[in-house]
C-alpha cells in the first residue's frame, strides 16, 4: 500500500466499509504522528475498514490565534509526501473556516467524523486537543464515542533522547540549532525546499559555486542563521553541501542568503527546486577581514561538511 494514500475532502471518502480514523494538525509528521498512523492502518486492515486521517489546512492557530500561530514543520505539500509513505487508505485535507473553529467538540465528531466519514473506531495521541477552543480531550471523545457507537482509543506518547516527542519541542530544537535531535524525533532530517535562483555569483569567483535559494513558503520554519552541513535533493540525485544561511557581513551591502555549495558536483541548475536536508550545524556567521582569511574558513567549513556528512 506504500504510496497509495488517496487525497479527498468530505464526502469523497467512501464510507461503506467504515473507517479507522485519526485526526489533528500533524505538523512535522514526527515519531509520535507515526505511531499513531502505524496503529489506525493496522486495526484497519485487520477489521476489513479504510484507514483514515484527517487534517487541516491552514493550520487552526493561523485562523483562530494567529499571534501564536507557529512556523509550519510541514506545509501541505511537504504533508503529502510524507504521507505518500505511509500505507494509509485516505488522507482529508479538512479547510479550516471560522464556521469550522466554532463547532463543539460532539457537534465535529458527529457531522464530520461519523456521518461524513464513517468512522468506526478513532485512534488519537495523548495529548490530543479539538474543537471550540480545543474544549475536546481523550476523555471528551471517549465519552462521545460510547453515545454515538465508535471505539477510542489512546496512544502514549513516544519519546526521543529521554523527552516526548511532540512538534512544539521539535521547533526549539530546530531554533536552537540541535539538528541531530530534531532529526532523532522527527525520525528523518529537517528540510526546507526553495528555488534555484541567480545571486550576485560571489561563490564562484571565491572557488566554492553555490547555488542560492528562495524559499516561498513564509509559514515554513527556517532554521537560524548559520552555516550547516546538508543533502540536497535534486531531480538528478542527492548531493552533500554545506549551507550558508543569513546575513554575509565581510561583504557590505550584501543581502542576506540562503546558498550552498553542493561537493564534487558542477551543473546549471537555476529554477530548479530543490529540497535542503539539515544534518549539523557547523558554526555561526562572522565577519573576516581579508577575502583570502573567508576562503579559508569555507574551506575548513567544507571540510568539517563533508566530515559530519559521512558520519
Amino acid at each position: 500500500m506504500t504510496g497509495s494514500v488517496q487525497w479527498a475532502y468530505p464526502p469523497g471518502v467512501p464510507n461503506d466499509r467504515g473507517t479507522v480514523a485519526t485526526v489533528g494538525t500533524f505538523d512535522g509528521i514526527h515519531l509520535g504522528h507515526w505511531t499513531v498512523l502505524q496503529e489506525i492502518r493496522t486495526r484497519a486492515e485487520a477489521a476489513g475498514r479504510r484507514s483514515l486521517l484527517v487534517t487541516f489546512d491552514p493550520h487552526p492557530l493561523r485562523l483562530v490565534r494567529p499571534e501564536h500561530a507557529p512556523l509550519l514543520l510541514t506545509t501541505p505539500v511537504e504533508k503529502k509526501e510524507i504521507l505518500a509513505e505511509s500505507g494509509l487508505d485516505y488522507a482529508v485535507f479538512l479547510s479550516f473556516t471560522t464556521a469550522l473553529s466554532r463547532y463543539e467538540p460532539r457537534r465535529f465528531v458527529e457531522e464530520i467524523l461519523v456521518e461524513r466519514l464513517g468512522v468506526e473506531e478513532l485512534v488519537i495521541g495523548y495529548d490530543h486537543g479539538f474543537g471550540r477552543d480545543r474544549a475536546g480531550d481523550p476523555e471528551t471523545l471517549a465519552r462521545i464515542g460510547r453515545d454515538l457507537g465508535f471505539a477510542v482509543d489512546v496512544v502514549s506518547p513516544v519519546t526521543a533522547a529521554g523527552s516526548a516527542v511532540s512538534s512544539s519541542r521539535i521547533r526549539a530544537l530546530l531554533l536552537a540549532g540541535d539538528m541531530r535531535s530534531a532529526q532523532e524525533c522527527l525520525g528523518r532530517p529537517y528540510s526546507v525546499r526553495g528555488v534555484v535562483v541567480r545571486g550576485e555569483g560571489r561563490g564562484r569567483g571565491l572557488g566554492f559555486p553555490t547555488a542560492n535559494l528562495r524559499v516561498a513558503e513564509r509559514d515554513k520554519l527556517v532554521p537560524p542563521q548559520g552555516i550547516y552541513a546538508v543533502r540536497a535533493v535534486l531531480r538528478s540525485g542527492t548531493y552533500s553541501g554545506a549551507l550558508h544561511l543569513g546575513p554575509r557581513p565581510t561583504f557590505k551591502g550584501s543581502p542576506p542568503t540562503i546558498e550552498v555549495h553542493l561537493l564534487d558536483f558542477d551543473a546549471d541548475i537555476y529554477g530548479e527546486e530543490i529540497r535542503i536536508d539539515f544534518v549539523e550545524y557547523l558554526r555561526a556567521i562572522e565577519p573576516f577581514t581579508t577575502v583570502a582569511a573567508l576562503v579559508e574558513q569555507i574551506r575548513r567549513d567544507v571540510d568539517r561538511a563533508r566530515s559530519a556528512l559521512d558520519q
